[in-house]
């Protein structure tokens, strides 16, 4: 990205503020980020695309890509309402527990939000290709996908539970071993499908769905007995489908055995942008796990039913 003197003094600025909130002293990357900037001002040469906070050149927005299909993370709505952003090249809006997020994030940065609408598989690639800053759409910070994004620290934690309907055959389901020979799927590319589905005894595992919304619509057909999720998703489900039941087995042995690196959500951006790394991780420094979860609840009580 290519900056003059005046921008770069404003982006210095805005690191520094949004650093502010860290609980814990700079580190050395961020440090020589803002040191660049401030050389940059000084000798008007131009500033390392990694050291800057936003990566398609407008250093007063935060690019932000979800899926706008995965409520109460984030979904599609005609209108502002609630404080909804319009999703860029669209006349619809986004909102959800991720854009409340990434607003309080731009809010802190000094910087507007937009939003990236793209499928779930796009997401990476996005962020890896520049054209959008980050991705803030309730992805699991795993080992694979940090090998190619760097994960800012979770900002929420979700904990995996299993959907079924009222009136099924596993409805009074006390462990995974009572799932035994269900017919089950869940989402493409989530830790659900891939790592929980296949701890189920004799399960006849389903093609995986595109959507969040898509598995549901599963369940709720009879398409399968039984959907694997996150605390948040299911919490949004039992609004939309009043005949889901959800069944929470604990986290003990009798649970789907999952690691942190499984249900701690992350915001992905590109690797080697520590500036935009370390601004984010100032913001969610000055948040507790209380502060997530109020933000969830008021997302949930908000949500479109027919997501």
């Amino acid at each position: 990205m290519k900056l003059k003197k005046t921008l770069s003094l404003c982006l210095a600025a805005l690191l520094t503020a949004g650093l502010v909130g860290c609980g814990s002293t700079a580190t050395t990357d961020s440090t020589a980020a803002s040191d660049s900037a401030a050389s940059t001002a000084e000798t008007g040469t131009e500033a390392d695309t990694t050291a800057a906070p936003d990566g398609d050149g407008d250093p007063t927005t935060l690019t932000v890509a979800m899926e706008c299909a995965y409520a109460p993370y984030n979904w599609t709505q005609s209108d502002d309402s609630n404080g909804a952003v319009q999703i860029r090249d669209s006349s619809d809006y986004a909102y959800g527990y991720d854009v409340m997020m990434a607003k309080k994030i731009a809010e802190a940065l000094g910087q507007n939000v937009q939003v990236v609408k793209l499928d779930w598989d796009s997401l990476i690639p996005a962020v890896m290709s520049g054209d959008v800053d980050c991705v803030i759409a309730g992805q699991s910070i795993t080992s694979e996908r940090a090998q190619q994004v760097d994960f800012s620290d979770p900002y929420y934690y979700a904990s995996i539970i299993t959907l079924v309907k009222k009136d099924g055959p596993y409805a009074n389901a006390k462990s995974v071993a009572d799932l035994s020979g269900a017919t089950c799927t869940s989402q493409l590319g989530t830790i659900w499908y891939d790592n929980c589905l296949p701890q189920i005894p004799d399960a006849n595992i389903l093609p995986a769905q595109e959507t969040a919304p898509a598995m549901l619509v599963a369940l709720n057909s009879g398409a399968c007995d039984v959907v694997v999720t996150d605390r948040p998703t299911a919490q949004a489900a039992l609004v939309a489908y009043p005949d889901f039941v959800a069944l929470d087995f604990g986290g003990g042995d009798e649970d789907f055995q999952v690691s942190d690196e499984d249900i701690n959500i992350g915001i992905s951006m590109k690797k080697g942008n520590t500036a935009l790394k370390d601004a984010i991780n100032g913001v969610l420094a000055t948040m507790t796990t209380d502060d997530y979860n109020t933000m969830m609840d008021e997302a949930i009580s908000v949500q479109p039913l027919s997501e």
